[in-house]
């Protein structure tokens, strides 16, 4: 069955709070502009752990292209998002800032809600159009699946992939068989007789329910088809990948009947299929002028079990502001530009993206307001430390649990609200909680996270609401 979205009707946008705002960049200057710049991929993964790859620490998952990736480039080891769940993850992934700034640290959006990324924030994709390249977003969206809010209204040329998590069902999140995972594993077919999630070519729906089996590989394949197009211009491709998180599935001839293999066939799949990207870029000639960002939304589901992955040695995962939530791994690769089987601890995050690929892209950084985003240009290529030396941590809901600064975290979370502080570098688990015994540190950090909040919050710019 196909069906269509709705057609655009009135976009309703609040009045900003505390900063003025801009148009969204023009995005007609030509091509041209752009030739010798560099082609940017992003390949996000939802709902990876820490340990889920075997160059960080995975004896029971393996992970060959990845692994190679990081021997030819650099592995970033206190790497953040800005959200251990997926929709304000993704905002501040494509946008530079706390999902707090911009409205977007309420939770995930479900099919039934009729809220998304305003219209008017920068991407990524919105920047590097406006410098000449060819943008696409291929795999999961989640900022919005009503008309304002899509990809192609958000800097991208074209969208292929579902528009929010594969556990949710057209139109309004009925009739899910959520929490049945060794049943669905078992039954290869219910990606299409018990689930009803919508696939997406730019702003139609055009398979309904989507065959979940073949995704992560019809993603590849379209990203493939977009880079190959698309050779001589520059590029950007955003892949968000809808696997690993709930339900699993993988091709048939993949398949393992076990239900104790689930979680790692599919990360070992899209292993492969990252494999068949990188192979396509240098089959391409593209090697020499292309950064690849291999990293995840969040933590793994912890609960689900063998259905989920491992955050260890950190502690818990998706959820939570302990670091297993929004410490995930990351590798960045650019043959000739980042430096060869290097790897860094110095506090990175998603947030930090927009900024540097602006630099390293030679353009100039656009954006709506103020971002939160760093410029990590010379410390991706190995040559200065981190300029990000804090970081604040926020709920799945958007509520203030947290400040790293260096190698001390500080968090304040939960209904009890009780302090808790420790030492990263020598307490990674976060196991031995020094609050009681240092109450001058938690004074100096919680001033500290207390006043980057306050500003925020002072400056907060709407989300968009759109109303049929």
């Amino acid at each position: 069955m196909l069906a269509k979205l709705m057609p655009l009707a009135l976009l309703v946008l609040s009045v900003l709070v505390g900063t003025s705002a801009c148009s969204k960049p023009s995005t007609s200057k030509p091509l041209r502009q752009a030739q010798g710049r560099p082609n940017f991929i992003i390949i996000f993964t939802d709902d990876q752990g820490y340990q889920d790859l075997s160059c960080f620490g995975s004896e029971a998952i393996h992970t060959p292209h990845i692994d190679q990736m990081a021997a030819e480039g650099r592995k970033f080891t206190a790497f953040y998002t800005a959200s251990p769940v997926c929709t304000p993850s993704r905002a501040a992934l494509l946008t530079g800032c706390y999902p707090k700034r911009i409205e977007m640290a309420r939770g995930v959006i479900f099919p039934e809600q009729n809220v998304g990324l305003h219209p008017d924030e920068v991407t990524i994709a919105d920047m590097l159009k406006t410098a000449g390249y060819a943008t696409a977003c291929i795999g999961k969206w989640h900022l919005g699946h009503r008309p304002p809010f899509l990809p192609t209204r958000q800097g991208f040329d074209t969208y292929f992939g579902i528009p929010y998590s594969n556990d949710m069902n057209h139109p309004d999140n009925s009739n899910k068989p959520w929490g049945k995972w060794d049943e669905l594993w078992a039954d290869p077919e219910s990606t299409l007789t018990r689930w009803n999630t919508p696939l997406m070519q730019d702003e139609a729906i055009i398979e309904l329910p989507v065959d979940q089996r073949t995704l992560t590989r019809r993603y590849t394949d379209k990203a493939i088809e977009f880079i190959t197009a698309n050779k001589e211009t520059p590029f950007f491709v955003y892949l968000p990948h809808s696997m690993p998180h709930l339900p699993l599935y993988v091709p048939d001839e993949l398949y393992d009947a076990d239900t104790d293999n689930p979680y790692k066939i599919v990360i070992e799949h899209i292993d492969a299929e990252t494999g068949r990207l990188l192979q396509a870029v240098k089959d391409l000639g593209l090697a020499n002028n292309t950064y690849i960002i291999f990293t995840s939304d969040n933590g793994p589901w912890m609960q689900f079990k063998h259905h989920a992955g491992s955050a260890r040695p950190l502690r818990s995962g998706k959820g939570s502001t302990y670091e297993g939530g929004p410490r995930v791994p990351c590798v960045m690769w650019a043959p000739g530009r980042i430096p060869a089987g290097t790897e860094t601890a110095e506090i990175t995050s998603t947030l930090d993206l927009l900024p540097s690929i602006a630099t390293i892209a030679g353009i100039e950084l656009q954006t709506r307001g103020p971002i939160d985003g760093h410029d990590l240009f010379a410390h991706i290529h190995g040559k200065a430390p981190s300029p990000r030396d804090e970081l604040l941590y926020y709920s799945s809901r958007g509520e203030l649990d947290g400040i790293r600064i260096g190698e001390w975290k500080f968090r304040y979370a939960g209904k009890e609200r009780k302090p808790e502080l420790y030492h990263l570098i020598d307490d990674i688990g976060e196991r031995n909680n020094l609050a009681a015994a240092m109450p001058e540190k938690v004074a100096e950090l919680k001033e500290r996270m207390t006043a980057l909040d306050t500003e925020m919050s002072q400056s907060i710019r709407p989300r968009g609401i759109y109303q049929p």
